[in-house]
């Protein structure tokens, strides 16, 4: 099996946690090729990664890749030891995949905050200011979920560790560029976890690479490569377009 992966991508960031915890050798990680193009949505209609390609049969969308790992690698668990804590734990990820990650990419592609410092005008924007107080709004209701043992619930890393990871390494990221400062000391249980999770050894190897993502975005935009990626890609799709 492959995994279309990238650094920066907190969804696939979710999957690649989950294959570290588990112990997967076999599958193996690759950035697609056209990646961003209008050629990689003719094979990925989505247009985004991760992407599971087992012999050419490609599953999308990063909670049905992580389920699908759980099926096909049982062992060691990800879920709860009961349907009950198994609820638990989609409703811990999903809390970062729909109402924390969700407003952080469209806050981020209004403002372009995960390449720079976004400008005060940029920054003083009711949408803005909407979509990074919906971020705290939902961190303050994660932090009635959430474990107060190292762990997002069941005292062990699940699938809702492998998403709260990039979701909440996203907050930091984006946020204080939009002259909102972080949030997750002040909230009690987030912060703590936030704190404790950083020190598992699944959770940092993909806080690397996050973080390895980042810095290449940053320095495509200072190197003026990021400009000259969008102007091919816009005269691509204007190709494509005449085209079809």
């Amino acid at each position: 099996m492959k995994l279309y992966t990238a650094d920066l991508s907190p969804y696939s960031a979710r999957v690649r946690m989950q294959i570290y915890a588990k112990g997967i050798k076999d599958i193996m990680f690759e950035l697609p090729e056209h990646w961003g193009m209008p050629k990689f949505r003719e094979r990925f209609p989505i247009g985004r990664v991760p992407v599971l390609d087992i012999d050419g049969d490609l599953i999308p969308e990063s909670a049905v890749i992580a389920e699908y790992l759980e099926e096909i690698y049982p062992e060691p668990s990800l879920l709860g030891t009961t349907p009950r804590k198994t609820a638990h734990i989609r409703t811990l990820a999903r809390l970062s995949d729909i109402y924390i990650i969700t407003n952080l990419f469209m806050l981020a592609r209004l403002t372009g905050a995960l390449g720079r410092k976004v400008p005060a005008a940029a920054r003083d924007n009711s949408v803005t200011d909407q979509l990074a107080g919906e971020v705290v709004r939902n961190l303050k209701a994660l932090d009635k979920f959430i474990g107060t043992d190292g762990f997002a619930c069941c005292g062990r890393i699940t699938l809702a560790d492998c998403a709260l990871v990039p979701g909440l390494f996203m907050v930091e990221t984006i946020l204080p560029p939009v002259g909102v400062d972080s949030p997750i000391p002040a909230i009690a249980n987030v912060g703590a976890y936030w704190t404790a999770i950083q020190k598992n050894e699944h959770a940092a190897r993909v806080l690397i690479e996050l973080r390895r993502g980042l810095e290449e975005r940053r320095e495509m935009i200072r190197s003026g490569a990021a400009e000259r990626f969008r102007a091919a890609r816009d005269a691509a799709q204007k190709e494509a377009d005449a085209q079809n």
